[in-house]
């Protein structure tokens, strides 16, 4: 049965509907992504997108249930609202960006009217032009013939319906397809590979959903599929020219492109948020900045990962950090054509717990999870990493013995997939990076593993990091606020002072010995922590050499390795 009205029980139907559309067609839409750059994954994070707004809006219709004093369902404005803010925190690559922004400008005219149960046409279509706007003003450099030009198209055509909410949503699906045909005419790269832009793709997918929520029909579902029939990825055979590893841009003009993909959310201010999207669209390209109220999602292309990361320090906090390096060869454009989404041989996937390994172990190829203290990344998280990492062979090193068993379920599902993983039982950063400091790629697979295992085990690791409440350890009882020192995970002794407590772990650690000590230093440590570790170091210990890294915000103060 037709429903006229737009309500919170639609949202959720919405929701659910799309989800279950990008789920058909994600391959497809994966197969043509050409633009900004040819990674193969724009249907999955559109995907990633959705889910992730579907699970806030059940999580408040649940709420609601369990709500003794608040039974029955939640309002419009709180079932967009959630919508909304589940797509901003689970939103992947540049399209799922930018459709998180579509959702939020639709949630900022649903919530409007607060006490409104329901919203009809009118209240669609206002919500849909609000929604392409405010997507097109969260890019940097608003490009024609991708998702924004969709998104408008759509717009246009349901301001110009007359009728409820299933006439609306049709004519914006009408609107927003047929300004998807064109897209290969708007952007050279499409037309010269011979498809349609798969953001924009997806967000028809998206909309076809919204029509089969108003009327129990799949719009135009047999054309669909025509047309993307007739969509050709063109391959290298298509042209004997060998290719050249750059980016062709919508002007035609050629260019290499940025190295890392790194996003994440960020908890800043107005003005703060304004002075990093200037200072990102300096660094690289494809930048967009989503959000709003102190929350905000980052997305962008550069070729210096950790300066973006940087950037979202100076401005606020910045977590759940995901940065992807870009494959030479496997992911930019050529001449507008589409490279195959080959996979790589081997890659390394990492969980790091700060922002300035997270860029290091990036410029070191690996690809990394975030792990911010009390945020521990779950095994969905590392699932996608692995994914991520498009290789047919991938090393995972957890960094912690408390992910020991997460990793190991995520590493199960991928081997389900035909992805071979090993998975090195890493229990900090600091073996993690003397892991990754003797991967060769080239070398058979066992042998890399061994190789990065025995590095490994043979780094000891210590930390320096506050205690948070009253505890029992093995160095006796702790309060709030001590200083702790512990080796290979377990307390070896309780102070007061960073700098001393950190230098007698250093010692003890090099009492059995060791040729290397690596020093990762989080924001919140002394400045002269790591000066004063050297020092003791070149003093007390010649043959020692001595490496120092920015952690960021990591939880503990110092995480110590010696080898």
């Amino acid at each position: 049965m037709a429903q006229t009205f737009l309500d919170a029980l639609a949202v959720r139907t919405w929701c659910g509907l799309a989800l279950e559309t990008l789920g058909r067609a994600r391959e497809e839409i994966d197969a043509i992504n050409v633009y900004p750059v040819a990674d193969g994954d724009t249907g999955t994070n559109l995907y990633l997108t959705v889910e992730s707004a579907v699970a806030a809006v059940e999580a408040v219709f649940a709420a609601h249930e369990v709500d003794a004093g608040n039974p029955g369902r939640p309002s419009l404005a709180e079932a967009a609202q959630a919508m909304a803010h589940g797509a901003l925190i689970g939103a992947r690559g540049n399209s799922g960006t930018i459709v998180a922004q579509l959702l939020r400008g639709m949630a900022q005219v649903l919530a409007a009217g607060s006490d409104d149960a329901h919203t009809d046409g009118e209240g669609l279509r206002l919500a849909l032009r609000r929604a392409a706007d405010a997507a097109r003003q969260a890019v940097a450099h608003p490009v024609e013939g991708t998702v924004l030009s969709v998104a408008s198209a759509a717009a246009d055509a349901a301001g110009g319906a007359e009728g409820d909410c299933g006439t609306v949503a049709r004519a914006a699906y009408e609107g927003a397809r047929a300004a998807l045909a064109a897209t290969p005419g708007q952007l050279a790269v499409l037309e010269r590979a011979g498809v349609v832009d798969a953001g924009g793709r997806g967000l028809v997918a998206v909309l076809a959903a919204l029509v089969e929520t108003f009327t129990g029909e799949v719009p135009g579902a047999v054309a669909v599929a025509a047309e993307a029939r007739h969509t050709r990825v063109r391959t290298p055979h298509d042209d004997e020219s060998p290719g050249d590893g750059t980016t062709e841009c919508a002007d035609g003009a050629e260019e290499d492109g940025p190295a890392y993909e790194v996003i994440y959310l960020l908890e800043a201010g107005d003005l703060a948020v304004a002075r990093l999207k200037k200072r990102l669209d300096a660094l690289g390209d494809s930048l967009v900045v989503v959000g709003g109220d102190g929350l905000w999602n980052v997305h962008v292309h550069v070729d210096d990962a950790g300066a973006a990361v940087e950037a979202g320090v100076e401005a606020g906090r910045p977590y759940r950090i995901r940065i992807t390096h870009f494959g030479a060869g496997d992911v930019h454009t050529v001449r507008g054509e589409v490279r195959p989404r080959e996979r790589v041989q081997r890659a390394v996937v990492a969980v790091v717990p700060g922002e300035g390994l997270a860029g290091l172990y990036a410029e070191a190829g690996a690809t990394t999870v975030l792990a911010r203290p009390g945020e521990p990344p779950v095994s969905g998280e590392l699932v996608e990493a692995l994914r991520r990492a498009h290789a047919r062979e991938v090393v995972l090193l957890p960094n912690d013995p408390e992910l020991r068993h997460t990793a190991a379920a995520a590493a199960e599902q991928v081997r389900a997939e035909g992805i071979r993983v090993s998975m090195i039982p890493t229990r900090s950063a600091v073996q993690g990076i003397a892991a990754l400091a003797v991967h060769e790629p080239e070398r058979r697979f066992d042998e890399d593993v061994v190789s990065m295992t025995s590095a490994a085990g043979a780094t000891r690791y210590g930390e320096v990091a506050l205690a948070e409440r009253q505890a029992w350890t093995m160095a006796g009882i702790c309060q709030a606020g001590d200083v702790l020192g512990l080796i290979d995970g377990d307390v070896a002794m309780i102070g007061t002072d960073v700098t001393s407590v950190a230098a007698t772990v250093l010692d003890r650690m090099l009492a059995a010995g060791g040729e290397l000590v690596t020093l990762v230093v989080g924001d919140e440590a002394p400045e002269s922590v790591a000066e004063h570790l050297e020092g003791r170091v070149r003093e007390a210990y010649l043959a020692v050499d001595t490496v120092v890294y920015r952690g960021g915000r990591q939880g503990a103060l110092l995480l110590i390795g010696v080898e």
